[in-house]
């Protein structure tokens, strides 16, 4: 089983930029979009084009805004939206299907914000979240993929030291937030199985950071340790544009 996760930054925009091939060529059993920035109907258009798969959305109170997709090529046993928590709900954050052996949890984390204004509200979030998926891994194993919004180590961001402490995605309160869901039991699947490896999943639209490669990785696949064992390949598809973020999955016997 093949699954991909992608931050297209605006489902619509990305829509004219080889969309449709690039998931063709990705081939992929599920595909899970974070930041669609729109309504149900509107993402429904917009993969209209796209055959072969059952498709179910979480989009946010406010238009235009945040928003998760999954498309699955085999129908889920049940679709779960949202975390059941009012101030976390309104965002369009979170989708969850269910699968006879496993949950697989589409995020888009919340960002820290401009001058860290929503710091706070992100290191609850954190706590929540992970007392969220801890819930559903109680009940069989977890995949939880997506924009976690936090680059976890050093060697997951291009320029550490002015970034620490400074800049959203990279401070020690959401670092020590991804570092709990870590030890809750989650696995970075990517690190894992690359330990050293050094590459990145967004890189900003400024001063040309992509093709300089000035990168972060904050974009995982993390899962239960029960599915360790079962994961043949994680990786990072640098190569594909069309997003600030590139695609990044698993393949994985079920």
């Amino acid at each position: 089983m093949k699954i991909i996760s992608w931050n297209v930054n605006g489902i619509r925009a990305v829509q004219g930029k080889g969309f449709a091939e690039t998931l063709a060529q990705l081939d992929a059993d599920c595909i899970l979009l974070q930041e669609t920035k729109a309504q149900s109907d509107q993402i429904d258009k917009a993969l209209e084009g796209i055959s072969g798969y059952h498709i179910y959305s979480n989009c946010a109170e406010r238009k235009g805004y945040s928003g998760v997709t999954i498309l699955s090529r085999q129908e889920p046993l049940q679709i779960i939206r949202d975390m059941g928590i009012a101030e976390h709900d309104q965002e369009g954050r979170v989708i969850v299907a269910e699968f006879e052996h496993f949950y697989l949890l589409n995020v888009y984390v919340p960002n820290s914000g401009e001058a860290l204004a929503r710091l706070d509200y992100r290191q609850t979030w954190d706590v929540e979240f992970l007392a969220y998926m801890q819930q559903l891994q109680s009940k069989k194993p977890l995949i939880a993929c997506g924009d976690f919004n936090v680059a976890h180590q050093e060697i997951d961001i291009a320029r550490p030291k002015p970034n620490y402490n400074k800049s959203s995605g990279y401070t020690q309160v959401e670092i020590d937030g991804f570092s709990r869901f870590v030890n809750a039991g989650l696995v970075d699947t990517f690190r894992y199985k690359h330990p050293d490896t050094v590459t990145y999943s967004w890189w900003s639209y400024r001063a040309g950071a992509r093709p300089k490669n000035i990168g972060w990785r904050i974009d995982y696949v993390l899962t239960s340790q029960a599915l360790v064992g079962n994961i043949k390949q994680a990786f990072i598809l640098n190569e594909i544009t069309g997003s600030d973020h590139c695609p990044v999955g698993i393949e994985l016997d079920v």
